[in-house]
């Protein structure tokens, strides 16, 4: 299949069952891998944005193992975390989180039941067809005013596969511009900050968002 056509057909749910596959058979490695300090960071700055706001009730989307909604909830939030797969979960709950099976698409939450929701590094698995709908989907879950970040690895608007992943199979990825980002977000949300952070050759696209009052 050519990049074009992959671009013309790519949907959420065509890629669901390989991210799922592909993160449950790394579930027990994630887990035990380090964060980068500017991740940490990045992290640290969204929690004082929240705490000063009157701290609440925070939903971690695309959770992984758990480890940052430990910390959310460490720092006197009440945290829900979901991801796309089981066996993450399964460690979210081993850490005594509040921890949900759900992908994007099917947040099974009552509306503006969150005053923050957390995504890092997971929302580049969304295609860009998808990317409306899932971006509703979340501002319809925050309160008015409520807080979102978002953390994507950026690129030249390409999507598909990675080549060269570690996963098995393959991940969809979709390597979106800053100039696509901003688009995208923005007809949703009031952008409060965006910034680039460049760790090595990646291009990490850090935006902090709210939900209009």
């Amino acid at each position: 299949m050519s990049a074009d056509s992959e671009r013309a057909v790519a949907r959420y749910q065509d890629v669901l069952d390989g991210l799922r596959t592909a993160y449950d058979g790394r579930a027990a490695w994630r887990d035990q891998q380090d964060r980068e300090p500017w991740k940490l960071a990045e992290r640290d700055l969204f929690l004082g944005r929240v705490l000063d706001d009157g701290g609440g009730r925070l939903l971690e989307i695309g959770a992984g193992p758990g480890h940052d909604s430990a910390f959310f909830a460490g720092h006197g939030l009440q945290v829900v975390a979901t991801d796309l797969s089981p066996a993450m979960v399964g460690f979210c709950r081993s850490k005594g989180l509040d921890a949900h099976v759900m992908d994007f698409l099917h947040l099974d939450f009552p509306p503006a039941s969150f005053d923050a929701v957390y995504a890092l590094n997971c929302l580049l698995h969304v295609p860009n067809a998808d990317l409306p709908a899932v971006l509703a989907a979340i501002r319809t879950l925050l309160r008015p005013g409520g807080w979102l970040f978002m953390g994507v690895y950026g690129g030249n608007g390409g999507e598909g596969p990675s080549r060269n992943d570690l996963h098995e199979p393959a991940r969809f990825f979709s390597w979106r511009t800053d100039e696509q980002i901003r688009g995208a977000v923005t007809r949703y949300f009031s952008l409060f900050d965006f910034h680039v952070i460049e760790p090595g050759r990646m291009h990490f696209q850090s935006l902090t968002l709210r939900r209009p009052a």
